[in-house]
């Protein structure tokens, strides 16, 4: 695509649906936004690529939290001690994760960025301020205890 369309807001080619679902999981910069697209259970799926936790790449799987590929949701398993006996279930965090919408035509996937407004706790390590915040968040984690 040219300098021109991209300066559009997409919709974006990012792959072939035959490559993206060889991949499983690949990485996309689009506008300067770092994004994944998950291929799962036979849908395509966009998110920002680094958890909105602590700015870790969610393409390198083994991430401890959960997120809802399709709404970005944070969730977690717990139960309510009220509950006799207590039962394990799935809650929700609220949206966590900005994920994108993706089309398929003729073989070709776009992803088109999200336009919704508002802070997406994903938001904090985009950009080049996130790339800042993403090496603190790495040194930290190295640092011995």
């Amino acid at each position: 695509m040219g300098e021109k369309e991209q300066s559009t807001g997409g919709p974006h080619f990012v792959g072939t649906k035959d490559e993206l679902i060889a991949a499983s999981r690949s990485f996309r910069t689009l506008e300067g936004r770092d994004i994944l697209i998950v291929y799962q259970q036979g849908v395509f799926y966009a998110l920002d690529s680094y958890c909105y936790h602590a700015g870790a790449m969610l393409q390198n799987g083994d991430i401890e939290y959960k997120i809802s590929l399709a709404q970005g949701e944070g969730i977690y398993k717990g139960t309510d001690p009220r509950q006799k006996p207590p039962v394990a279930r799935w809650y929700s965090k609220g949206v966590k994760q900005r994920t994108h919408m993706v089309t398929e035509t003729d073989g070709k996937v776009y992803v088109q960025l999200s336009e919704a407004t508002g802070w997406i706790d994903s938001d904090y390590y985009q950009g080049e301020k996130g790339k800042v915040e993403r090496a603190k968040a790495r040194a930290a984690e190295e640092k011995p205890s």
